[in-house]
């Protein structure tokens, strides 16, 4: 469930309601964590937060896109373990 927070004023379930479904409909298939609907005078400001999306980590092993390697042979194995291994810079 999501949390909602109203400044600057109140509004009615059915407003609150239109602005869930309207960052429904700008981010489909993801999940509300927090909603910040703050009142200025004729204006709102809608700030939101998603929930994080979980994702697989995907290799490439001898030609192959992989997820795990629990299907790979001994060979690809040991080919997986001595390669090189980039450290990446955020």
């Amino acid at each position: 469930m999501e949390q909602i927070n109203i400044t600057g004023g109140s509004l009615s379930q059915q407003e609150i309601d239109a602005y869930l479904a309207h960052i429904r409909a700008q981010n489909p298939g993801r999940t509300i964590d927090t909603v910040d609907i703050e009142l200025d005078g004729e204006y709102v400001n809608l700030s939101y937060k998603l929930a994080p999306v979980p994702y697989e980590r995907i290799r490439r092993i001898t030609g192959y896109l992989v997820g795990t390697l629990d299907r790979f042979n001994n060979g690809k194995r040991a080919e997986e373990r001595d390669r090189v291994k980039h450290s990446v810079a955020i």
